[in-house]
């Protein structure tokens, strides 16, 4: 039976240019009908990348991202109940298109992320809840800016292999995952609107995290059943 492996946190899937097959050899057709061996997973964080996006005066959808952030994955696809999953962000890697001069540094700043005080953002899981054959609800805790609060967002299984020797000899799973959260929750405060106005920056932030994860090779995914 199919299920889906616990994911967070935030890559288009894919292989880099220095794994990729050569164009003559034999590639797997459909990854998501291939299982990948229970293990310790680890991020790949060359695929992988976490976008959020937040309304600006009702006019725009603000997008940006972070660029440095780690995850590891205890995954089971026969007992998806004890997967576990912890990850962090780097706040200093975060990234916008074209800002003004000195914007990323206020955002950076004490009125904001306050990076220096609290450089990383935390989550760990608590619960898996499948809710489809390739998707599922992941539960946990986030903590921003000294503050913990529950955190739900939905994850989809790409699929995943055992390895594919010699290019990408360890087993390989990829996710989607995204969610929302009330910024507010965590103290992060400036700019919001007045009440039933939008002049502001929204409270509400959506994410979306595209990742693929590593695991055990081949050989030692064979020696551990």
């Amino acid at each position: 039976m199919r299920v889906l492996p616990l994911f967070i946190a935030l890559s288009i899937i894919g292989c880099s240019a220095e794994t990729a097959p050569a164009p003559d050899a034999k590639t797997p057709s459909n990854a998501a009908e291939i299982t990948a061996p229970s293990g310790a997973y680890v991020l790949d964080p060359s695929h992988a990348s976490l976008v959020f996006r937040v309304d600006h005066l009702g006019f725009s959808h603000y997008t940006a991202s972070f660029d440095r952030f780690d995850a590891a994955l205890n995954f089971d696809p026969s007992a998806p109940e004890t997967m576990t999953l912890s990850a962090s962000i780097d706040v200093s890697s975060l990234d916008i298109p074209t800002p003004p001069d000195g914007f990323l540094e206020e955002l950076l700043g004490v009125d904001w992320f306050d990076a220096d005080t609290h450089p990383e953002i935390i989550f760990h899981s608590n619960e898996l809840i499948p809710t489809g054959p390739n998707s599922a609800r992941v539960d946990g805790n986030m903590t921003m800016l000294g503050t913990t609060v529950p955190l739900s967002f939905d994850v989809t299984y790409k699929g995943g292999y055992a390895g594919y020797p010699p290019y990408d000899p360890n087993a390989r799973i990829g996710f989607i995952a995204e969610g929302k959260i009330n910024r507010s929750h965590f103290g992060l405060d400036t700019g919001l609107p007045p009440e039933g106005s939008t002049m502001g920056v929204a409270d509400l932030v959506t994410f979306r995290i595209d990742a693929e994860f590593t695991g055990p090779p081949a050989e030692e995914a064979n020696n551990n059943p």
